[in-house]
């Protein structure tokens, strides 16, 4: 199996920011890795089955909401996913995790001032996380904003990997206006 949920949350936060989570009880951490399990096959609508044989207590575990994000948005229900991650952000306000997912959805769901917002609102809170900034620039080359666009992009490489970072750029459709700058950074 990839890796767990646990690490995607934990990997995109900066060392200061890493929290635990209490494990779920018995049998839901089951449900909840079945449904993993079932979204890497491709069949969301048992992975969904699992996650609703979880105690509706814990149904708001940072994991479980994850995976319903997941699933979410793996179906392109933008609408749906967007509440889950709102949910996130309240649940874990301290976590980029939740603010990232929710300007994801609005950008899917073509309100891009909107995830450009939301993200510009806590850019100062994460400053280690360059995937904000990264998004920050892609929704800024959307919305014509392209000098500012080319600014996050260049601090999201400079707190990334340089090289990785500018070759997702230069295959990021949003980032197309800046593909000859790119080289540059």
């Amino acid at each position: 199996m990839a890796a767990s949920l646990t690490s995607d949350i934990i990997a995109v936060l900066p060392n200061e920011m890493k929290i635990e989570f209490a494990q779920l009880a018995h049998p839901d951490q089951l449900h909840l890795t079945a449904a993993e399990g079932w979204l890497e096959l491709g069949n969301y609508l048992e992975a969904n089955a699992e996650l609703e044989q979880i105690a509706p207590p814990s149904r708001a575990h940072p994991l479980v909401l994850e995976m319903r994000y997941k699933i979410y948005s793996t179906t392109h229900r933008w609408d749906m996913a967007a509440e889950v991650a709102r949910g996130l952000q309240k649940l874990l306000p301290n976590n980029p995790y939740g603010y990232f997912h929710l300007a994801y959805c609005l950008h899917e769901l073509k309100q891009t001032e909107e995830a450009y917002a939301t993200l510009l609102a806590v850019v100062e809170k994460f400053p280690q996380a360059w995937l904000i900034r990264y998004n920050l620039a892609c929704y800024a080359c959307q919305l014509g904003k392209l000098p500012e666009a080319l600014q996050w992009l260049e601090q999201a490489i400079d707190l990334a990997d340089k090289k990785d970072i500018r070759l997702m750029a230069l295959e990021d459709l949003d980032l197309e206006p800046l593909w000859t700058q790119i080289g540059e950074i």
